[in-house]
Order: C-alpha cells, then structure tokens, then sequence
C-alpha cells in the first residue's frame, strides 16, 4: 500500500499571499530556529525542507567576492553617465550574473548589499567611488534605476532584492564607528533623508543597511529614524542588515550600552533585522539574544517581527517557489551583451574637462603615454575579480596601433643598497619561465598576495632595479621589473607576490624613513621596518635591527617622460589614484591635491614643450591647475574595459558627454571640515557653495555642440493634491558629430525667506543626437519638488512666490531661463507661546551640535565641546504676552535669552549638575515678550537643552 502524499504546507503554496504564507512559517518555527534565523548567516531546518540563508552579498559594480564576474565602472563612475536607462541595464546584468554564478555556487548570495546612496558630500571621504552624486536628486535616480536593473520586472519575483548602503548621514572613515554627524532638521530632510526616500518610494528597494557612525549623538543601529521615516515610505517589509561588527561597537568603541544584551535588543526593537557580526560565527549573537530573552529586554513577538521581514524577502526571491521562479534558470554571464555594456558605461562616464582643440586625435597622431594609471586597470574593495581587462594603453595600441605610441610609466626606477653594500634582490617567479602576464594582460592568479611558496627577497651584489611608486604622503610601492609588488604575508617575509595592492589591510605598502645617512623601509601594513635577515629579507621583530638603505636612483620618472614626449606631437598623461591606497574604506584623504610625484611628471610633460593631455583615472575629484593643458578629462575606474573607452574617446571614436556627479572645489581651503555635515550652513555642494568651483557640477564638454530655444513653462496647480509643472524646449546638435547631450533643469527661489540652495538639480535628461538634429525636451515637474522644510511647522511646504527656472548644460551653464510664480503655503510665526520651541528646530545656530534626547528618540542641543554656543529661532509667536519661560535641560551650565537685543531677557542656571546626560530637569524664570520676535539663545557649559517653552 502506498503511503499517503504528505500535504503541502501552506508557506509552499504559491497560490496563497505572503503574509498568510508567512504566518503558517512562523508558527512551524521554534524559539530557537528563530533566534539563529537573526544572524547573517541563518542555518537551515531540515525538518522543514527550508534552507540555510545568508543576508549579503556585494554587488556595487559587479557582483564582487565571489570569483570572476563582469566589473563595470565604479560607482561615481556611473553617476557621472547621468543616465538612468544604462544603468538600469547595469543593474539587470550584475543581477543575471549573480543569478547565474549562485547556480553553480550557493555561497553566493541574492540579497544584494547595494547601492550606496550616502551623498558625496565632501570630496575627501574615503568611499567617495561608493557614491553617485552630491546631489541627492540625481543620486536617488541613479540609484532608482540600478535597483530597478537588479530586482528585475517581474511583478512577483524579485531577480536579486537590493539593500540600500548606509543609513544616515555617512560620508566619513575618520572614526567613522565613534563620530556622531550633526544633522539639523532641515538637512536631515532636504538632503540626507531624501535619496532613500525617493528610491524606496520607487519600489525596487528589498531594505538598507545602517551606517558605522552616529547620527545626532544616537548610533544609526539604533536609529528611530528607521521606524519613523523609512517604515512609512512603503507598504512592503523592508529588511534591515546590519554593518559588519556594528551591533558589538554599540558596546565596545561607542560605549552606548553597557551590556551586549541590552545592545542587541534596542538594535532589534528599532528595527535591524539582520545582525552581521563575528564572520559566520553565530554563537555569539545567539547568546546574546538569548540572554536579552531571558532578562526580559525581547520578547518572542519581536523577534518575530525582524524574522518576517526576513521571510518576505525570501519568498519574494522565489525561495519556496523553485518551480514558479521566472529567475531559477537564469544563466547569463559574462555574455558579448555585458562585455558591450561594459564598454559602454566606461564610455559614457567620461568626462571631458577642458579641451583647447586639442581633441579629438588625428588617427596618424604620433602619441606619448605616460604616468602611474597608463597600463593600468585598477580595481577597488568592492570589485569583482576580472574575466577581461584594458588598459589606457592598450586601448591606445588597439586604437592607433602599437608603432604611434610610446609608453613611458614615469616612475623612479631604483635600487636598495644595505648598510654592508649589498643590493635588495627579487628572486625568479617559478613562473617566469611561461611569463606572468596571461593572455589577457593580467598576472597570473597563482602569483597573488599571500603565497608563501615563492622565495623571499635577498640581498647580493648585483640586485634588481624595482620601481619605486610614490601615491602621495610618503605612502609607496615597490615592483619589480616583471610587474610583481613586493607584498608581505604572514610570516613576515618579503616576496615579490601580488600583481595588485589590495586587501582589507594592504601588505604591500611602504614609507621610506630618514635615519643616519640613509632610510629606514617601514612596511605600513605591519608598521616595522624591514631588515635583512639570514632567512631572507623580512619585516623586523622586537629587538630585531632594522636596515639602513641607500636609495641609489637608476632613472627619474621625469627623465623617463622627457626621452618619449620628444618623439610625440602629443604627451598623454594618466595620473590619479589606486583604491586600495590614500583614500578608501577606513582610510579619508587629507588632499585634493594630486601626488607630489604625479605633478613632477605633468610638469615634466608640460616643459616638453608637446601638447599634453591629462587623463585623471580615479575616484574622487582632485585640484589640478588645468590652464597650462590642452585637455583634461576625468573617469572614475572604469572596470574591465576602462582603457578601451578611453582611447575610444581620446580618437573621436565616440564623443564624451559623461558630467560631474559633485563640484570639483579648487582648493582645500574651500573644503570645510569633514565631519561638518551642516550643508547648509557651512555652505557646502553646489547647492549652497559660494566660492568659484574649480569645475561645476554638472559639468562636461563634447565634441559637438548644442543650443537650446523654446522654453514653455506650464503650470496646472488647480488638482488635487500636488499640481505640476511643465517645461519644455528643444535642443539641437550645432556640431558635426553624433554627440551625446545632457539637458540640466534647475530651479531657484528668487526671494527666500530662509536660505536655500543657490540652484537645484529639478529633473535631467541625456540625449543622443546627430549633426543638425533637434529634440523636444520636456519635464514634468511635481510643484512638491519646490518645497523646503519649514522648522516652524515642522514639515514641508512650498513657499508663494517666484522660481527662476534655469535650463543649460551644467548648474553654471545656463542657456534657457524662465520664471513660475506659485502660490504654495504663506509662513507662519512659531506658536511659541502655545507650544514651545524645540531645540533642535533651529534657523541658525554657532558653535552648537545636536545630540540625542535619550536612547531611543528626540534630539537635543549641547554647546561644542561643553564650550558656548548661540540658537536662533526666527519669528516666534508670544501672543498677548509672556511672564516666564521655562527650559528642559540636563547636564550642567547656563541658558540665556533675549528677543535679538530687544526686549526681555532671562538667564536659566542649572545650580546643581544632573546625575546623567539623560536626566532632564526644567528650569523657570521671570520672561516677559508679546508678538513677534526672534529669539535668541546661548548656551554655555555641557548642557543638553531639550524644549523651551513660555507662560503668562
């Protein structure tokens, strides 16, 4: 007799919803199935058939991590293509991919961690290639779109499900796990709240991932914006994964909580659903929740509620639905679509500066190649491991042909010579015999970082000439002449083994150290000095007497530039930076100025006297004087075919018409200081910035050219709810090439009654267009996009009044310009008597940073350091009259008031300091005002001030 067919549960059945499917989930699993379900990587239950599942997997630019994929531009990169339909295309091929390589590893995961929609806010962060834009308008486009590429169109099942990176306010890796961004009201809305709101609005978001630092003094794992903010913004469950190591820095470097448990459970009860900590180790976040169970800080009703937001990810990744998963079979890697892609995003992200004729090339140009990025293709932490490679030189040898360019890589070529005059020596590769370099161009992979087969260094007589690669601030590499770096593994000896700098710690870095009549070689990966040692040359021991060498110069990097732009008609320089140095994730820049060494090589090239073209390869902005130059143009890392499009372009091939994602500032004095997140006030991005840019945003040049005419703006504001406007107009192609333009429209309000950015990036477009050809551009504008945040109400509200509309080819280039006159909401004066002000709402302040009010919500104001701080609230309302005000404090110090030097004063001491900085007394004195007045406030001492509040 056959046994009966169990029957399907119903958390299998795809005919049922979701949640229903959910539910049945939930209440087949144990409290402890649960528990370990909160760890990143959440084993499986074989008594259910569910398996194992890992949250995270990188995909920024490729899917990354996990072996060979295909690498597309840096982030920045893509933003700088300002188009949302290729980076949608972007987004669908990084998912097929991890679809396809998951099919043959399940090690890879579908919950992709990214984007990253952090604002490029200050050029100087580290992870500056992680972001597309300043501005938060094109961010969340951008982002939209790869979202979009990466869930896929089914209207079920979700191809890969995107995490957004990192939730809030996180544009710095100096203390990044300790520091707390200052984020007023007005910015925490207008700018930093705003690019996730508008991806996750768009429906392509599976949930976002919380940043190492702290926001307004709270740590963002616990951030109530999280149930305030981004859980309103959709219907769907979002999931939120924590930052690798972050739940246990809400104890260890934070100091936040005192115990993990409490830690863990304020994590999860704000909202993380996902706990990335200790590797794949879950034992100890188990304890943890464990012990918060049992101290009565969880209950089982919150686990459950993070676990469910888990499930429906999975169920939307067709997990429990093998046979009904559009996705299932999808095998598309590393496909002559992709490689086209490929190409055509490192093309459309480039990014013409400055161009004094000089460009295009002539095909029979007789061409120098020099500089430290020119047969290069760089990759970053997050980039998958290449399939294919160019770089700028190839691309040129392909492009002109191997006998018109002339490569010199302009570094200084050197030997090391010990204190006894021998010379540091890099033994053969066991592979030399069969060359390193394989077909592709690349290394061999055998000959990664990390081997400890391959002999050491030695020392002899003769030696070998290395080449000596400054990056800027002392901070060197060292290669020989093969192409191998000299790395360090883990015994501490010295090989010629990496074919790339990289790693989370770089083991191939070095600084060279005045000492005696010599140098010491410091290896910065370790921090000790090299020395040699009869087992090879190492890094040194305790007690162990480090080297002295001499550096005997064998050739000048500039000598090396010279000898080959006097055989050119044009010198082509590639300078900029390697991602793993000077400028990466944990490391901040301190410049924006390029390396010493590199402009010794420029000015090398410019005092040839052959025209010279720089060609910035990198992943931020820099400050170059590009007036004595007859172009400039700059690309983020263009993944695998990086150097093909730019030797495309530099031939006319294809016109550029990449534009600057962020403001490239001409100086660091423009730069204020990095962990100053007040854009407003300390005037920063293009939104707000004073100064003269030394490149605007939005900025970018082709070989065509284009006029803009017929501007019409219509506005309907008579529907319910928000009306619209629309601009329209048409550009035409001047020129005599097939070029690409991006229209830009921008808007600014004439007379503000608040300060408001100087011009902001409403809507754009990029557009193809032949020689003579014209299109019709048109925008429709929602009259919500005007708005600002208003403290006194405490929401938006679009202002009456004029709006110039500013239509052109960057923020500065403006070709077309219009006025909307809207109606919008009259201001009103604080109601300060009725409800107080809060603190934190202010219209300006100095010397002051906002705080947390407690652990879980609310925000407080505390002078800088305990020090003195001003408040101003404009137009607060004090009716018929006052007799007193009261004000909410902790801490210890003074509150003064005045009506901006008219009127009452009051001066609130604290006679006696609060037991902790969460322990809020009031405080009452004697306050006369009636009517409208500013008010004003200074505090001094470490005080946090909560609310001010009025009676009478």
């Amino acid at each position: 007799m056959t046994a009966p067919t169990p029957p399907t549960p119903p958390f299998r059945d795809p005919h049922l919803p979701f949640a229903k499917r959910i539910d049945d989930l939930l209440a087949r699993l144990t409290l402890d199935e649960k528990v370990a379900f909160l760890h990143q990587f959440g084993p499986a239950v074989e008594r259910l058939g569910v398996a194992a599942f890992r949250t995270g997997q990188e995909a920024l630019h490729g899917v990354a991590w996990m072996g060979p994929a295909t690498v597309f531009p840096q982030a920045v990169g893509l933003g700088a293509t300002w188009n949302t339909d290729l980076v949608r295309r972007v987004g669908e091929a990084v998912s097929k991919e991890a679809r396809a390589m998951r099919a043959r590893d399940d090690r890879v995961g579908l919950n992709v961690w990214s984007p990253t929609v952090n604002l490029l806010r200050h050029p100087l962060w580290g992870r500056n290639e992680e972001g597309y834009s300043e501005d938060p308008r094109l961010t969340s486009a951008i982002a939209t779109a790869y979202t979009r590429g990466l869930r896929g169109d089914h209207p079920t099942y979700w191809r890969t499900a995107p995490v957004l990176k990192h939730w809030l306010a996180h544009n710095n890796e100096t203390g990044r796990d300790v520091t707390s961004s200052s984020v007023r009201p007005r910015v925490l809305h207008e700018y930093d709240l705003r690019a996730f709101k508008e991806t996750v609005e768009a429906g392509a978001v599976a949930g976002v991932m919380p940043a190492y630092n702290l926001v307004n003094g709270r740590p963002n794992h616990v951030s109530p914006y999280l149930r305030e903010e981004l859980r309103t913004w959709t219907d769907e469950e979002l999931l939120v994964c924590s930052d690798a190591g972050a739940p246990s820095n809400l104890v260890d470097s934070e100091h936040y909580f005192d115990t993990h448990e409490e830690a863990t459970a304020a994590a999860l009860q704000a909202g993380v659903d996902s706990f990335t900590d200790h590797g794949t180790d879950s034992s100890t976040i188990v304890a943890r929740i464990r012990g918060a169970l049992e101290r009565g800080l969880l209950s089982e009703a919150d686990l459950d509620t993070a676990i469910r937001r888990q499930l429906s990810v999975r169920l939307r990744l067709g997990e429990f639905d093998p046979h009904h998963d559009p996705h299932a079979g999808t095998g598309e890697f590393d496909t002559p679509a992709h490689r086209e892609l490929a190409r055509e995003a490192a093309e459309q992200a480039i990014v013409l500066l400055r161009n004094d004729g000089v460009l295009p090339l002539a095909a029979d140009t007789r061409i120098a190649v020099v500089g430290l990025l020119a047969d290069e293709c760089k990759l970053d932490w997050y980039s998958g491991t290449l399939i294919h490679r160019s770089t700028p030189l190839e691309g040129l040898y392909e492009r002109f042909g191997a006998e018109r360019v002339e490569f010199a890589e302009g570094v200084d070529r050197v030997l090391l010579k010990t204190s006894a005059g021998t010379l540091l020596k890099v033994p053969a590769s066991p592979e030399a015999a069969d060359g390193v370099r394989g077909a592709e161009g690349a290394l061999d992979p055998a000959l990664l970082a990390g081997r400890t087969d391959l002999p050491p260094l030695t020392a002899d007589g003769t030696g070998t000439e290395l080449a000596l690669v400054d990056w800027g601030e002392g901070v060197l590499t060292l290669r020989a002449p093969d192409g191998r770096y000299l790395s360090v593994a883990e015994d501490g000896l010295l090989r010629a083994s990496a074919d790339q700098p990289g790693g989370w710690i770089v083991q191939e870095t070095f600084r060279l150290e005045p000492h005696a009549n010599g140098h010491l070689l410091r290896h910065l990966g370790t921090d000790r000095p090299v020395c040699v040692a009869a087992d090879g040359v190492r890094v040194a021991g305790d007690g162990t007497e480090a080297e002295v060498f001499e550096v005997v110069v064998v050739e000048r990097g500039e000598d090396a530039v010279a000898r080959v732009a006097d055989r050119a008609d044009v010198v082509v320089v590639v300078a900029g930076n390697d991602p793993h140095i000077n400028g990466r994730e944990t490391e901040d820049r301190t410049t924006l100025a390029l390396p010493a060494h590199q402009e010794r090589i420029l000015a090398a090239a410019r005092a040839s006297g052959v025209r010279t073209v720089l060609a910035l390869v990198s992943a931020y902005p820099y400050a170059v004087e590009p007036g004595r130059l007859g172009a400039v143009l700059w690309t983020a890392h263009g993944g695998q075919a990086g150097g093909t499009a730019l030797a495309r372009v530099l031939a006319g091939d294809v016109s550029p018409a990449g534009r600057l994602p962020q403001t490239w500032y001409a100086d660091d004095a423009d730069l204020p200081d990095l962990l100053d997140y007040d854009v407003i006030g300390s005037r920063q991005t293009y939104l707000y910035f004073e100064g003269r840019p030394l490149f605007p945003f939005g900025h970018g040049l082709s070989y065509a050219s284009f006029s803009y005419a017929d501007l019409t703006v219509e506005l309907d504001d008579s529907a319910e709810g928000d009306g619209r406007a629309r601009i329209a107009f048409t550009v035409t192609n001047t020129g005599d090439m097939t070029a690409d333009e991006v229209a830009q429209l921008y808007t600014r309000a004439v007379d503000p009654s608040v300060t408001r950015p100087r011009r902001e990036l409403l809507d754009h477009r990029r557009i193809t267009l032949a020689p003579g050809a014209t299109a019709a551009v048109s925008f429709d504008v929602p009259l919500s996009a005007f708005a600002f945040w208003d403290v006194a109400r405490r929401g938006r509200r679009v202002e009456p009044g004029p709006y110039d509309l500013l239509i052109g080819g960057s923020s500065e280039d403006v070709r077309l310009r219009g006025t909307i006159v809207l109606g919008g909401e009259a201001a009103v004066a604080r109601p300060a008597r009725r409800h107080g002000v809060p603190a934190a709402d202010f219209d300006e302040q100095s010397g002051t940073e906002i705080v947390d009010l407690t652990r879980v919500a609310g925000d407080a104001v505390t002078p800088v350091g305990g020090g003195a701080g001003e408040l101003v609230y404009r137009a607060c309302d004090f009716g018929t009259g006052t007799t007193g005000v009261t004000v909410t404090v902790a801490g210890e110090g003074t509150v003064e008031l005045s009506l901006g030097g008219a009127g009452s004063t009051a001066t609130l001491a604290l006679g006696t300091p609060t037991p902790g900085p969460y322990d809020y007394v009031t405080v009452e004195a004697p306050f006369a005002a009636d009517g409208v007045h500013d008010l004003h406030l200074r505090l001094r001492g470490p005080l946090r001030l909560a609310h001010v509040g009025f009676s009478g």
